[in-house]
């Protein structure tokens, strides 16, 4: 595997050798603040990225706005390169819910497509829910008094879950943070009774701190396989894994989005970085630019479909 990632690492570098880029730091603006699934993947990434493309790529957290900042802060940033963005599913579906400043099949350049998050609903070890149907029998018994966390308003996590509590017919009170970073806090501190998150608690899972209700995967997760999927729970149509890539300003230079997606391309086969995705438990789902640039029409003209499907639109 090392072999073959050095021996990638070397047919990239004539292309970025002739494009003269890059010749200096690259951010990558990311939806979510430290300590969750999303910073911890994408510093592994990062990392990667700087072997491959010889200079520094560094992170930036930029939480808030339903995990749509770094998209957004794309209309203002020069289209050079040096500053990209994390591209979540709410970046697509957000547009059709309330006025934003841009438009998400017209106003970026697709760099590559990278992988998706496995969600779950947790709970703290000491919970009395000791399944799913422990918190919906529980929800029913008391409209409107379980509080469940999501990583942030009208994100795939929250909108899940509103989409989940209608079919199991209950009444739960959804309260957003800016990230798994923030909500797994506060379910530890009690302050909520569950939380619909990302694979970042899978070590807290591990050390017995907290438990998993379910899991949003097509199967069950070779680290958890006792917890069941939506699927096996009577959702036969829920697997959700709100797959993300990179996405640059709307304009870049194709020299320049093709050095990127080399670089990038070798750093998410680094075997560094498939490790971590495996201690996450997410897949490597790579796209080029062009199969990325379609895959975004694609998904965005399913999440406009969602959002009116469940009277979330507005604007």
């Amino acid at each position: 595997m090392q072999r073959r990632t050095l021996l990638a690492s070397a047919l990239a570098m004539p292309a970025l050798a002739q494009s003269g880029f890059p010749n200096r730091p690259i951010t990558l603006q990311i939806s979510f603040p430290p300590g969750g699934a999303t910073d911890v993947q994408m510093r592994g990434f990062a990392e990667a990225a700087t072997r491959a493309m010889g200079q520094t790529v560094q992170i930036e957290n930029r939480p808030g706005g339903g995990g749509t900042i770094p998209a957004a802060n794309m209309r203002n940033t020069r289209p050079d390169g040096y500053t990209l963005a994390q591209f979540i599913l709410p970046s697509m579906r957000l547009p059709f819910m309330q006025r934003m400043s841009y438009n998400p099949r017209t106003d970026f350049t697709p760099i590559i497509h990278l992988t998706g998050y496995l969600f779950m609903v947790c709970v703290r070890a000491e919970s009395p829910y000791r399944t799913w149907a422990d918190l919906v029998a529980d929800a029913k018994r008391r409209p409107g008094e379980v509080r469940m966390g999501n990583t942030g308003a009208n994100g795939t996590p929250h909108l899940s879950l509103i989409d989940l509590a209608e079919r199991e017919g209950i009444n739960i009170t959804h309260v957003p943070f800016r990230g798994e970073g923030d909500a797994v806090p506060s379910l530890l501190g009690g302050h909520i009774e569950a939380s619909g998150t990302g694979s970042g608690v899978l070590s807290l899972i591990a050390e017995g701190r907290l438990r998993a209700l379910n899991v949003w995967s097509r199967e069950r997760v070779a680290k958890i396989p006792d917890v069941p999927t939506l699927i096996e729970l009577g959702h036969s149509d829920m697997v959700i894994t709100s797959p993300y890539g990179l996405v640059g300003p709307q304009g870049m230079d194709p020299g320049v989005v093709r050095a990127l997606h080399d670089g990038f391309r070798i750093a998410a086969h680094d075997p560094a970085h498939i490790a971590t995705l495996a201690r996450l438990d997410q897949p490597l789902e790579y796209l080029n630019s062009a199969d990325y640039a379609a895959f975004i029409q694609r998904t965005t003209n399913e999440e406009e479909a969602r959002v009116r499907r469940l009277g979330l639109a507005g604007g």
